[in-house]
């Protein structure tokens, strides 16, 4: 088992110590560090049996930017620090009202472009034929972005196609439809980027780290638990801005000021977005477990203890 999956089991117990370490490996000023320095730091965390507190730092440089599967540096854009600074402004951007289509599918198209590379490049590549990215999965990540960038825009689409003049029927389409079609997107990608580790597998270990063989039970597992948790991530930040913008349009104040009720609606996404990333990608810890009975049986034999391990991906 790789060390940064020997960090994450130790100390990913929990909801909240997993929380604690997200906001810690969220910080943007961890983009600044060179591969060299991400190399070395995770090196450090296998020469050492007991880490101290002067090598946390090189423990969480190495949590949030090595792939533990590939044994290199993520590429700088996918790393989990960069999540927020750049796909926070597409978040903002894509769930603004439009008055036509075109702007809609060009911010959707971003937005589910960059969701599609980091499903990518942070899923499990343990099994050796998940490891390259074949021309096979390459039409599959962009019939992804296709699919999703044009039902992201549905609600704008259907606007402009209905020609929806109706104030009621406008908020239904921009402000309650949306909640639901944001989670659902956000599912649907992350099963259908990563469907190979369902397909082909992923590597489990034992309680001691030792591997166990390819489970497909497992892949099916982690996938399933990293699409939940951006569901989550998408369907909170599109409901409760857009919730609180409808409670502050019935206030006297808002009713008067009306021209503040754009700037509260994106500071509203953003700050959710923000505080949303930690909590959603805390819901699940990195090194996921899966009951002894519930992988194949061919793997049984070599498996010790009652539970055994993989690495959920992100």
């Amino acid at each position: 088992m790789d060390n940064n999956l020997l960090q994450w089991k130790s100390r990913g117990q929990s909801f909240l110590s997993r929380l604690r370490t997200w906001f810690n490996l969220l910080d943007a000023t961890l983009l600044l560090s060179s591969d060299a320095e991400i190399l070395k730091a995770h090196a450090l965390l296998g020469s050492k049996e007991r880490l101290n507190e002067k090598d946390e730092a090189a423990v969480t440089l190495s949590l949030s930017s090595f792939h533990p599967d590939s044994g290199a540096a993520l590429p700088l854009i996918f790393r989990p620090p960069a999540y927020f600074p750049i796909s926070g402004p597409l978040v903002v951007a894509s769930l603004l009202p439009h008055s036509a289509v075109k702007p809609a599918l060009f911010w959707q198209f971003l937005l589910q472009s960059y969701n599609a590379g980091f499903n990518h490049m942070n899923r499990n590549t343990s099994a050796e034929e998940v490891k390259k990215t074949s021309l096979k999965h390459l039409l599959l990540i962009a019939g992804t972005v296709s699919y999703t960038t044009s039902v992201g825009a549905l609600p704008q689409i259907l606007i402009n196609r209905l020609r929806v003049r109706s104030p009621p029927l406008q908020m239904f389409f921009r402000s309650i439809l949306t909640i639901p079609l944001s989670a659902a997107l956000a599912f649907f990608s992350v099963l259908t980027i990563r469907t190979e580790e369902t397909e082909m597998g992923i590597q489990v270990f034992d309680y001691n780290g030792n591997p166990v063989g390819i489970s497909k039970a497992a892949g099916e597992k982690a996938v399933w638990e990293t699409g939940l948790s951006r569901a989550v991530l998408f369907g909170m930040t599109t409901a409760v801005p857009n919730l609180l913008v409808l409670l502050l349009q019935r206030t006297r104040f808002f009713q008067i000021n009306s021209l503040l009720v754009a700037p509260c609606r994106h500071l509203s996404i953003a700050l959710v977005f923000w505080l949303m990333i930690p909590v959603s990608f805390s819901f699940f810890s990195q090194v996921g477990t899966i009951k002894r009975e519930s992988v194949e049986e061919e793997l049984l034999a070599g498996a010790f203890g009652e539970e055994l391990y993989y690495h959920r991906g992100l």
